[in-house]
């Protein structure tokens, strides 16, 4: 069994305001692998995290990570303890 890879999307698209089915269709995938991506049900390929991250511009280790993000809080704003 493969580790679970964590991802931002459905925030990185709620900012962008981009549909699932916008995204699936650039990328060459079903909608319905976007939502499993976002949930956590189904890891991308890396071809496939590529193209996401190309989409959107940004490195794909700002959207796919084999560790859990931060809070974005934290990351912008820091901790205080």
């Amino acid at each position: 069994m493969s580790e679970q890879v964590h991802n931002r999307l459905a925030m990185v698209r709620a900012e962008r305001k981009v549909s699932r089915q916008s995204l699936a269709e650039a990328v060459g995938v079903h909608y319905q692998t976007i939502g499993y991506i976002e949930r956590g049900q189904y890891n991308p390929s890396l071809d496939l995290a590529l193209k996401i991250a190309k989409y959107f511009a940004l490195p794909v280790e700002a959207l796919f990570s084999l560790e859990p993000f931060r809070p974005l809080t934290d990351e912008v704003y820091g901790r205080d303890h």
